[in-house]
């Protein structure tokens, strides 16, 4: 069995009311997405930001390419190659798309980190190659961020993440607010993501979205795994769908 390039293993964490997760164990293989589903309150935000230490677990690992991140600070996970867009997008509203960018992609010189393959594949992902991968960004460069659209400011989130270079991605509830045809455009723009061999764990209630995208499945229920298995299955399986998630 192949070593998962991001590797969960017994990660306890919580806040001072009490653990929300109690031992979850997942993997992700390198260039595959992983989707993890649950409905609201069962974990998959605090996931989340206890991979990218935003909180920090009472137990476990989060190996990133088999070197231990738990309980690291956020900016040293961050350099070790975690990219996070996260739910809300928690934009800049004063700052233009172009300076999100800019001051993005200095922090991902300072890491000095080597570029890694998927990076490679969109010219390191410099804000000229996030132009080209969401031209409307590059239309909007000069406008202030909260002048964007939800839609926009989502896109200027991803790319905000893509630029630090990350070798891994965490897309928290990317669809979420959004009209259903701008959740169509964004569909189309992470499956690019995917064919170029980025790495991708996608925490989201968006059942249709996530299981368009997502190679395996991970169901969370009170802060534990229920459910692992091939997206295909779900997708097949429209019983056990309902009985996990009671759509």
């Amino acid at each position: 069995m192949t070593v998962p390039f991001l590797d969960i293993a017994g990660l306890r964490s919580g806040y001072r009311e009490g653990t929300v997760l109690h031992g979850v164990d997942l993997g992700v293989q390198r260039g595959r997405i992983l989707a993890l589903l649950g409905r609201n309150g069962v974990g998959k935000s605090t996931l989340v930001m206890t991979i990218m230490g935003m909180l920090r677990p009472t137990a476990g690992a989060v190996r990133l390419d088999g070197v231990d991140l738990a309980g690291r600070r956020t900016d040293e996970i961050a350099r070790a190659g975690v990219g996070l867009v996260p739910q809300g997008r928690r934009i800049w509203p004063t700052l233009t798309v172009h300076e999100h960018l800019e001051l993005a992609g200095r922090r991902r010189a300072r890491a000095g980190r080597s570029g890694s393959p998927a990076a490679a594949a969109v010219s390191r992902r410099s804000a000229a190659a996030m132009y080209e991968l969401l031209p409307r960004l590059a239309e909007r460069r000069r406008q202030l961020a909260g002048q964007l659209s939800g839609g926009e400011q989502q896109m200027l989130a991803i790319a905000r993440a893509l630029v630090t270079d990350p070798r891994v991605v965490l897309l928290d509830e990317p669809s979420e607010g959004l009209a259903p045809l701008v959740v169509e455009a964004l569909l189309a723009k992470v499956g690019e993501l995917k064919a170029q061999g980025l790495t991708i764990l996608l925490a989201e209630q968006g059942i249709e979205f996530s299981l368009a995208l997502a190679d395996r499945v991970y169901v969370l229920e009170k802060g534990t795994v229920r459910f692992s298995g091939p997206a295909a299955q779900l997708k097949a399986d429209r019983a056990l769908l309902d009985q996990l998630l009671a759509v």
